[in-house]
């Protein structure tokens, strides 16, 4: 059995390469996207079985490449080494991201700056806080995050904040965070935090334009929301549907 077991899987991990190669992941299952990245992590055998495994226990390859080091290490066949493989994707995605978001480009509009940060939120299982940052003539200075988790963690947010408008420079930003509940309607406490961050940024001379939520495609913007007192925002085009 083992050798028959053996023989099947010969040459599978050069074909799934040379698939990938040609036609890239896209229909792909996301154990099988997994299975071609531990790959690189595990160099012999069969890694079908702990992918599926992974897969399993943390619902979705989002799921497994947002897990922390010590939870996919609780995985058997997970060691030190995988866990790392799997932490430096989405760490590069990031960099890749803000390689591409064009520093020096010039946002007058709130559909403009959803556009720039909605690649750093897509796809997030975790509730996560960005700034945008511009300089006096609203050109691009930066996208950096603030948080991960409850963004009603405001003395975090407040400094970090501070902090990175600081060291950019800037002259006016734009505050965003997902809701992973599904829900696009910002809540007293995101309007809270609006204005204690503006409040707190005022007076090292930047301006917080507006905070930006974002759930699912959506964007909805607190600014319009209080002004209107209803949500106002609009679609947006994510990685993928380019």
């Amino acid at each position: 059995m083992a050798e028959k077991k053996k023989v099947i899987h010969t040459g599978h991990r050069g074909r799934v390469k040379e698939e990938f190669r040609a036609r890239g992941i896209e229909g792909w299952p996301d154990h099988r996207v997994l299975e071609l990245i531990l790959f690189y992590a595990i160099p012999q055998g069969d890694v079908n079985p702990l992918a599926h495994e992974l897969i399993d226990r943390f619902g979705s390859l989002a799921g497994v490449l947002d897990a922390l080091p010590e939870e996919l290490m609780k995985v058997k066949g997970m060691g030190e080494h995988s866990a790392t493989m799997l932490k430096l994707f989405p760490a590069v995605l990031g960099r890749y991201v803000e390689g591409r978001t064009g520093v020096g480009q010039i946002i007058h509009t709130v559909a403009e700056a959803g556009h720039v940060l909605a690649p750093y939120l897509y796809g997030a299982q975790n509730e996560m806080t960005y700034i945008l940052c511009l300089d006096a003539k609203e050109k691009l200075l930066g996208v950096r995050r603030l948080s991960e988790g409850n963004i009603r963690n405001s003395d975090v947010t407040i400094r970090r904040a501070a902090e990175e408008c600081l060291a950019l420079r800037a002259s006016f930003c734009y505050l965003a965070h997902n809701h992973v509940s599904g829900l696009a309607l910002p809540s007293p406490e995101d309007m809270n935090t609006t204005n204690v961050i503006r409040g707190a940024l005022e007076p090292l001379g930047v301006h917080l334009v507006d905070h930006l939520v974002f759930v699912e495609g959506e964007l909805v913007s607190v600014q319009e929301t209080v002004a209107t007192g209803k949500p106002g925002g609009f679609r947006l085009v994510y990685p993928g549907q380019w």
